[in-house]
């Protein structure tokens, strides 16, 4: 299986989870667009809450009925990729750059389910570089207290202002992402109580103790993981 065959088949196996009649976060990403497929394919009955502009362009094409995270009390399920899946389920999230709008529907999910391609299951998180969202005014004073934050955690790197054409990405909240080449985040829980203390920092991409599930295609055929198995990996 090539990493896309894996990511269909994590993707239409997550479908599987839906329940006819609930409220379902549509993540973001290549590995979410599979699992938006196959929910709109199979034509089940729900009403989606989508994390991007680009996951409801493309639920709304396929005729997945859309509303806003704030015409709904909660939302029953959540499916989502991921970056990097470590250990407990602790994941690098916000390569595609929708990071805040998904942890936003993430924390109002009754369950959250995480779907990826074998490679991204990691023994120490960091070898993706962690994306940092920031307001763009005075970003780069914002930059030098990330710097100083990561280095207070054992963590010497220089985030990168993420660019499209030589031109910043703009997230679609308005905001910058700085990428931070950690190389190993040994402390999770440090970095991401550093990261949340930052003026300026709108959110990041670690999301800790957030699923209990992930659904991992690979060439042996759809495993599905919990935190425990994910201790030692």
């Amino acid at each position: 299986m090539s990493a896309d065959d894996e990511k269909r088949a994590a993707g239409e196996a997550a479908a599987d989870l839906v329940i006819p009649g609930t409220v379902v976060g549509l993540g973001t990403g290549s590995t979410a667009a599979w699992f938006v497929r196959a929910v709109g394919a199979r034509g089940l009955p729900i009403r989606g809450v989508p994390t991007s502009e680009a996951t409801a362009a493309l639920a709304a094409e396929l005729g997945i009925p859309l509303v806003g995270l704030d015409d709904v009390s909660a939302i029953d399920l959540t499916v989502d990729g991921a970056d990097e899946i470590g250990p407990g389920l602790a994941l690098i999230k916000g390569g595609g750059g929708a990071l805040l709008r998904e942890k936003l529907v993430w924390e109002a999910s009754r369950r959250c389910v995480v779907i990826a391609d074998e490679s991204k299951v990691v023994r120490t998180l960091g070898g993706f570089p962690l994306p940092i969202e920031v307001i763009p005014f005075g970003h780069t004073t914002t930059l030098r207290r990330i710097e100083a934050g990561l280095a207070d955690c054992g963590i010497l790197c220089t985030p990168r202002l993420r660019l499209n054409a030589g031109a910043p990405v703009l997230t679609d909240s308005g905001n910058l992402i700085y990428d931070a080449p950690c190389g190993a985040i040994l402390d999770p829980q440090g970095v991401e109580a550093a990261l949340k203390s930052i003026t300026g920092v709108v959110e990041h991409g670690l999301f800790l103790g957030l699923t209990r599930e992930a659904i991992v295609g690979a060439p042996g055929g759809v495993q599905r993981l919990s935190p425990r198995d994910l201790q030692e990996i």
